[in-house]
């Protein structure tokens, strides 16, 4: 056994932990010196000016504290943490994440007072209790944790925890963090050299989108993960570490213990399922993963992927995947894709996609696609496609489309839009506010006809129909069409039509049906009122012979003047008149 010489150093870092000092070159932002002479000024202003001073940016809560109390302070080449002592009385606690100080409430302050240290050959064990300074009681569910060696646990109902090690380890330095207190750390010192296997960066808070979303207070989060894990997450926000590998069975059984919530993993596999701080290049999972924080490149579960940051790749689930914050890259999923700000590539779900923010890609579903802002691209639904703001690009589905703003196609058997500068195609095209026309109107075939016209200029829906009023003449006639306004001023346009009609004469043996192109130059008479009219080529088929309509009916649709095509199909020159309302 390997004699080892401990010195025990207590030391009370406020919002700052002693083990990253040294490897950082440049001054912390609370290590600024500055400057403030201030006199009756809100808290608000004070922080204000010491941003501007140390040329970094504050972060906290606005219920934090009351932003408008007046206070006097007169400081001169003071360390910014200093300042901010003086300034809320030692209730505040403070954490740097890059050009940002963040600040939190921690009106508490406890200590880690250890009951025993016992080293041996490459192990070295310590026991000890998280006390609170100012009552004495011990803190249970308090974050005792070692950042380097990636070691951790928390106290038990009576404060009390136990830590070891194995290695080579020339100091260690825990760290008690909770909820509402100060992080307090304890440095244990020996004559053995530190090799932290597989650690990159003892200076690890890079934020990595962690402080964005909470994945462990998520239902699914809930349900897969320990209270333990979820205190530990609570109690340790900011701090995150980097390593090129773990691996897990479930959450609770991981390479790096209750720390892998606090890991970056390069390349990280999960038999059954894991809970990491975020990857940064592989992982995958039989049913399940739950990250933190950002990943990036590729991420596979069998059944659930949740994540707390962002995804920068490619991420497949068996059932669902679920991302707090933005998507760069694909999404695929067996039945849902959940993205809660903007999605930017390709998400395909088997059952639907939904994006909480704007959409600039591809959609893909068997039931439906939903973007709450706006859509560029493309979305293609068995079901429905909502775009809740703009669509610039096209819509596909089964049943409908709905656009607030409509710039581009839909295709659908209903589509709906707000207002549109594009292009509608189905059998019923609404758009509130382009046209809802009737046009009332006679032709040389039906003497009177109803016309429901819908959609915009560029291309409007009509649906027709019309009956031929006469004792024993009758033809009833109802389809579809659609058509084009060449608009030449405000009141005058030039209108292309294209329909087809089912004709009725008098029983259902035999099918006729009339296609019919039309071009009318419309005038407008009255703000509601335009009157229109011009030529027509129609097509007439039918299986049946002349001769054989119901009693009543007629026996001859096409006038005396027409050629034939063919014993069943004749064409003519006609004309129609008429006028449109609204």
């Amino acid at each position: 056994m390997m004699k080892i010489k401990i010195g025990l150093l207590l030391m009370m870092l406020p919002g700052f932990c002693m083990a990253q000092n040294t490897l950082v070159e440049y001054r912390h932002n609370l290590d600024k010196l500055i400057t403030l002479n201030i006199k009756a000024q809100p808290v608000s202003e004070v922080l204000n000016k010491m941003s501007k001073a140390g040329d970094f940016y504050f972060s906290y809560n606005g219920k934090l504290f009351n932003q408008d109390s007046v206070v006097n302070i007169n400081m001169r080449n003071k360390p910014v943490r200093d300042v901010l002592d003086q300034l809320f009385t030692g209730k505040v606690d403070y954490k740097e994440i890059g050009e940002h100080v963040i600040l939190r409430y921690a009106a508490n302050h406890f200590t880690i007072e250890p009951e025993n240290i016992t080293s041996a050959d490459r192990l070295y064990l310590i026991s000890g209790y998280v006390v609170d300074t100012e009552t004495g009681r011990r803190v249970k569910q308090a974050s005792v944790y070692e950042k380097r060696l990636l070691q951790s646990t928390l106290t038990d109902d009576d404060g009390y925890f136990k830590l070891r090690f194995k290695g080579d380890h020339t100091e260690v330095i825990l760290t008690a963090s909770k909820e509402n207190y100060r992080d307090t750390s304890l440095v244990f010192l020996s004559d053995i050299k530190v090799k932290p296997e597989g650690y990159e960066d003892p200076d690890a808070e890079k934020a990595n989108g962690l402080s964005k979303r909470n994945m462990a207070e998520s239902g699914l989060g809930r349900f897969f993960l320990s209270s333990r894990q979820r205190i530990q997450g609570l109690n340790i926000p900011d701090f995150f570490a980097n390593t090129p590998f773990q691996a897990s069975l479930t959450p609770g059984l991981s390479s790096h213990g209750s720390m892998s919530s606090q890991v970056v993993n390069k390349f990280s596999l999960n038999v059954l399922g894991g809970y990491t701080a975020g990857v940064n290049g592989f992982e995958i999972a039989g049913l399940f993963n739950i990250t933190k924080g950002d990943v990036k490149k590729f991420q596979a579960a069998g059944l659930y992927n949740g994540i707390g940051g962002s995804v920068d790749g490619f991420q497949m689930a068996g059932l669902a995947n679920d991302v707090r914050t933005k998507v760069n890259g694909v999404q695929a999923a067996g039945l849902i894709n959940h993205v809660r700000e903007d999605m930017d590539g390709v998400q395909i779900a088997g059952l639907v996609n939904i994006v909480s923010k704007a959409v600039h890609g591809t959609q893909i579903a068997g039931l439906g696609n939903f973007s709450a802002r706006e859509t560029k691209g493309l979305q293609i639904a068995g079901l429905g496609n909502i775009t809740s703001q703009g669509m610039k690009g096209i819509q596909i589905s089964g049943l409908f489309n709905y656009s607030k703003e409509m710039n581009g196609v839909q295709i659908g058997l209903v589509n709906i839009n707000g207002n549109s500068t594009g292009y509608s195609i189905g059998l019923i095209n609404y758009s509130r506010h382009g046209y809802h026309k009737i046009s009332l109107y006679t032709n040389e075939t039906i003497n009177t006809n109803i016309a429901i016209k819908t959609g915009n200029s560029k291309l409007y829906n009509i649906i027709l129909a019309g009956r031929n009023f006469s004792g024993s003449e009758k033809i009833d006639a109802f389809g579809l069409g659609f058509g084009h306004d060449f608009l030449f001023s405000n009141k005058v346009s030039l209108a292309a039509e294209l329909s087809s009609q089912l004709i009725y004469l008098g029983n259902w043996d035999d099918t006729n049906t009339l296609a019919r192109f039309q071009t009318n130059l419309q005038v407008q008479v009255a703000k509601g009122l335009t009157v229109f009219g011009g030529p027509a080529y129609s097509l007439y088929w039918t299986e049946g012979a002349n001769g054989s309509p119901g009693k009543g009916y007629s026996k001859q649709v096409e006038p005396s003047k027409h050629h034939s095509f063919s014993t069943h199909m004749k064409g003519w020159v006609g004309w129609n008149v008429g006028v449109t309302l609204f």
